[in-house]
């Protein structure tokens, strides 16, 4: 099992963090879906003042720049859910050109 940690922001805005999470109290059946459909075991996002975490658990073989895109291709509701989420949100100052949620780095992990 592979873990990832990825960080994103929401656009700096009290009224755009507020519908942000009212989209994530009711995630669309077809973007759970599909998430599971690509193995994925856990997804949880945290949110600090506009900060986004994310923490998410997929089998060995998974692979985010490939799995992903194969998720958004396959599903016009998996399409329009991240269209309109990324009306929220906005790269972290330090992510890679092209990169959207960041890939962070793991530091430490108490269970290995």
């Amino acid at each position: 099992m592979k873990s990832y940690a990825m960080a994103l922001d929401l656009r700096d805005d009290a009224d755009v963090i507020e519908r942000y999470k009212e989209y994530h109290r009711a995630v669309w059946d077809e973007v759970l879906e599909g998430l599971r459909s690509l193995g994925i075991a856990k997804m949880k996002i945290f949110l600090r003042g506009n900060r986004l975490f994310m923490y998410l658990e997929a089998p060995d073989e998974f692979d985010l720049e490939r799995n992903f895109p194969r998720y958004i291709e396959a599903s016009t509701r998996a399409a329009e859910w991240d269209a309109l989420m990324r009306e929220f949100q906005t790269p972290v100052p330090d992510a890679n050109p092209g990169e959207w949620w960041a890939v962070m780095e793991e530091v430490f992990d108490l269970y290995e």
